[in-house]
């Protein structure tokens, strides 16, 4: 009994002692497993910030060194003797690589280490010329007739357009039709209009690309002649104004950007043109929403010289033999790099034939290799000019831009809605033409 007893006892000594000894112990485990918890989610909060930080700091990288490439152009002019001047915010090196003859490729690389890109670089003479500001006159001729829009034929039995549904748009340009050259629009009249009702084979180009097209002519029911349901242009006249002249190749340039399509839009092909000399009559002034132009009559007598090339960066063409230069002297021309934000001026005739100069503000300057025409933001600023003007008008495309006395560029383009303001091209872009 006793022995019974006695055990019952320790029994329950040794229950209520374990029990006392084990609470305390899963209060401390507990406590030390929410500390390595606690400390744990610590380090992966700090890991985690790390990590952020590593991928915002590439994106930033990557985000500077796509500004650097984008501020960088793929190609520069420099006069011999000269360095290239780079248009960077942040600090960059260059290695001069693959040098050859007049060229050489320069590595550019952010903080003298990251690779930003490789630039070519081309090594000229000092190139000198005439600057411009006359007002011009040009009657073109296209190479083949620009088809500037589409209508129907309605024959007796149904309404069609052939010429559309052989594949022709417009913005296509005729050159041949049954292999005969097309040089005006009676020209392709007259063949479609004797085909009676036989195919035709059209040469087309569009974009550059040539190729060929068959064609029926429906015959109209009410005049009973065989049309192709096409309207075309085979000429142009305009006024724009010349930028510089090329008194050792007896060369011109002008317009700063190509003579396009009034319907289109689209670049004329040329086969020939004349440009004459022009004699202002008047101006009207641009206003927001609506540009201004010169007006004026072409002077056949004042013969100029005929164009070899219409392109994106201007018209180009031979001066006559007998061209007076009129004892202008040569300016020297500057390349992108050295152009700057800041006060320049513009030649140009508003009145009658007498070339001035006036006062703009170049706003903005954009060496992106991208852009051709549109390398700058232009404001003028001259009282006079904006009193007969409001500020740049139809027919100032090709006035010549001056910066500290040399050639920068030229006007191209009106900001419909500023009409102070307008962009003008490098002239480096129409130098390579």
């Amino acid at each position: 009994m006793s022995s019974a007893f006695i055990e019952i006892n320790i029994f329950k000594f040794i229950f209520f002692q374990k029990n006392i000894r084990i609470k305390p112990l899963i209060n401390q485990t507990t406590k030390f497993e929410i500390k390595q918890s606690q400390r744990g989610f610590s380090v992966r909060k700090f890991r985690l910030k790390i990590l952020l930080c590593l991928v915002l700091s590439a994106v930033i990288c990557g985000g500077v060194l796509i500004y650097t490439a984008s501020r960088i152009p793929d190609n520069y002019y420099v006069v011999k003797g000269e360095d290239v001047k780079l248009d960077t915010v942040y600090p960059v090196t260059t290695t001069v690589t693959d040098v050859k003859d007049d060229r050489y490729s320069l590595d550019v690389k952010f903080l003298g280490v990251i690779p930003v890109k490789k630039v070519n670089v081309r090594v000229v003479e000092d190139t000198s010329v005439i600057v411009g500001g006359e007002a011009f006159g040009v009657k073109f001729y296209t190479d083949g007739v620009i088809v500037v829009g589409m209508s129907d034929v309605t024959g007796e039995q149904r309404t069609v357009n052939p010429a559309f549904e052989a594949g022709i748009r417009v913005g296509d340009v005729i050159k041949s039709v049954n292999g005969e050259k097309i040089t005006s629009n009676e020209d392709l009249s007259e063949i479609v209009e004797k085909s009676n009702g036989k195919a035709l084979k059209i040469d087309v180009v569009r974009q550059s690309l040539e190729y060929s097209v068959n064609v029926i002519a429906e015959k109209e029911k009410s005049s009973g002649q065989y049309k192709l349901g096409l309207w075309v242009r085979d000429s142009a006249a305009g006024i724009g104004t010349i930028t510089y002249f090329d008194p050792v190749n007896k060369t011109f340039a002008g317009l700063g950007h190509s003579i396009c399509d009034a319907d289109t839009g689209e670049i004329m092909p040329l086969a020939a043109a004349d440009v004459v000399g022009v004699d202002i009559t008047s101006v009207k002034k641009s206003e927001k929403g609506v540009p201004g132009e010169i007006r004026g009559t072409f002077n056949d007598s004042f013969f100029i010289g005929s164009l070899y090339s219409n392109v994106e960066e201007g018209v180009y063409g031979n001066l006559t033999e007998n061209f007076n230069f009129g004892g202008d002297e040569p300016v020297e021309i500057v390349f992108k790099q050295d152009v700057y934000e800041g006060s320049a001026k513009i030649r140009c005739c508003v009145d009658g034939t007498t070339v001035r100069e006036y006062d703009i503000v170049i706003e903005n300057v954009n060496r992106s290799s991208t852009q051709k025409t549109k390398n700058m933001i232009i404001k003028v600023t001259d009282p006079q000019l904006l009193e007969i003007t409001g500020g740049i008008v139809q027919g100032m495309s090709g006035s010549p831009i001056l910066q500290d006395g040399k050639l920068v560029g030229a006007v191209t383009h009106v900001l419909i809605n500023s009409p102070t303001e307008g962009y003008g091209i490098f002239i480096e872009n129409m130098l390579v033409n």
